[in-house]
C-alpha cells in the first residue's frame, strides 16, 4: 500500500519544494492548492457515496449553460467554492455552474483568481464512469485595482497553475505549473493525503488512439472528417483505435498518459465548439503543453486564445505533438 512508504512526498511537500525555486514566492499558491486538495477529497467522498446517499439524479435546476444540474454538480460546486474562499488568497472565483463571478469578501489585495468546473462528466455519474474536477489559477496583473472580470479574461499562457482531479478506481490529482512540470498525485485513503506517484510525466510524441464523439460524425466539417478517415484507414501501418468516454477528464487523462489525440471540434451543429474556454479548454491545454504536448482549435494554439466572456466556448484538439500537428494540416 502507498502508506507503507515511511517518507512519502505529499502534495504539500512537493509544492513547497517547487516554490523554493522562486524567490518571490510567499506561500500563497501552496495554501490555494491545499484548499483545492481538500475540496477534491470531499468531492471524491461524495462521488463514492452517491449511490447510498441518494445523490444520483437531477437537482431540479439548470446551470448558466442551460444544462440540467445533477445533485452532485451542486454539492461539488459548493465544496470547491467554500474551500477556496476561506483560503484568503483568492480574490474572485468563477464556476461553470454559476452565471456570475463570485467576489470574495475582503481581499481585493489577494493575488489570484480561479476558474473551475466542479464536476466534469457529471452525465456519467449514474453509470459509474470516471468523472473529475478541473481548475485554472491566474495571478492578477494589477493587484492595486479592484478585482473584475478582466482578471479572468486571460490567455492560457498566463496561467500560474492548472490541474484536474479524476475520481475513478483511485482518486488522482494532476497538477501542472508554469515551471513546465506535470505531476500525478494519488490519494492514499489510509493517511488521507495525496502522494506523488508519477512525477514529471510527458506526453508521448505520437500515439495510436483517437478520442472523439463519433455520434457527431454527420455534423463534422471537412478537416475533421478527412483526418478521422485517414487515421481509421491509413495507407500504411495500423489504424488508430477509438477510445471515448464522454468525460473530458477521463479522455484527456488517457491521452496524457498514453498519447494520441483528443478532439472536440466545432461542427455544423455547434459552430463555436462546445467546451468552455475558462473551465475546461485552457486548463487542460496548459496541462498538455506543460507535459510536452500541443493544443489547438485547428487554426491557432489554444494557449494564445484571448477569451472575451467568462462562459465562452471554443473547439479543442489536444494531445501528442505529432498527432496535433498532423490534424492541423487538414485545416
Amino acid at each position: 500500500m502507498l502508506s507503507l512508504d515511511p517518507n512519502p512526498l505529499t502534495l504539500t511537500r512537493s509544492i513547497m519544494q517547487d516554490q523554493r525555486r522562486n524567490p518571490e514566492a510567499k506561500g500563497d499558491l501552496t495554501l490555494i492548492l491545499n484548499s483545492i486538495a481538500l475540496a477534491c477529497k470531499f468531492t471524491s467522498n461524495a462521488v463514492r457515496k452517491a449511490g447510498i446517499a441518494s445523490l444520483y439524479g437531477i437537482a431540479g435546476a439548470t446551470n448558466v449553460q442551460g444544462e440540467s444540474q445533477k445533485k452532485l454538480d451542486v454539492i461539488a460546486n459548493d465544496i470547491f467554492k467554500n474551500a477556496l474562499k476561506f483560503s484568503n488568497k483568492i480574490a474572485a472565483i468563477t464556476s461553470e455552474e454559476e452565471e456570475e463571478i463570485y467576489y470574495v469578501e475582503g481581499p481585493d489585495e489577494a493575488k489570484y483568481v480561479i476558474a473551475f468546473d466542479p464536476l466534469d462528466g457529471s452525465s456519467n455519474i449514474e453509470v459509474n464512469v470516471s468523472i473529475g474536477s478541473i481548475f485554472g489559477i491566474w495571478r492578477r496583473e494589477d493587484q492595486s485595482a479592484p478585482v473584475s472580470a478582466q482578471d479572468f479574461l486571460r490567455r492560457g499562457s498566463d496561467l500560474e497553475a492548472a490541474g484536474y482531479c479524476i475520481y475513478g478506481s483511485s482518486t488522482q490529482l494532476v497538477l501542472a505549473t508554469k515551471l513546465g512540470k506535470v505531476d500525478v498525485f494519488t490519494l492514499d485513503p489510509a493517511i488521507g493525503d495525496f502522494i506523488l506517484t508519477n512525477p514529471n510525466i510527458r506526453v508521448p510524441s505520437k500515439g495510436n488512439i483517437y478520442s472523439i464523439n463519433e455520434g457527431n460524425s454527420k455534423f463534422w466539417n471537412d478537416p475533421v472528417a478527412n483526418y478521422i478517415r485517414k487515421v481509421k484507414n491509413p495507407e500504411s501501418g495500423s489504424p488508430y483505435s477509438l477510445r471515448y468516454v464522454g468525460s473530458m477528464v477521463s479522455d484527456v487523462h488517457r491521452t496524457l498518459l498514453y498519447g494520441g489525440i483528443f478532439l472536440y471540434p466545432e461542427d455544423k451543429k455547434t459552430q463555436t465548439g462546445k467546451l468552455r474556454v475558462l473551465y475546461e479548454v485552457l486548463p487542460m491545454s496548459f496541462i498538455i503543453e506543460m507535459a510536452g504536448g500541443k493544443a489547438t482549435d485547428g487554426r491557432q494554439n489554444l494557449m494564445d486564445l484571448q477569451p472575451t466572456d467568462i462562459h465562452q466556448r471554443c473547439p479543442c484538439i489536444l494531445g501528442s505533438p505529432e498527432d496535433v500537428e498532423e490534424v492541423s494540416t487538414y485545416y
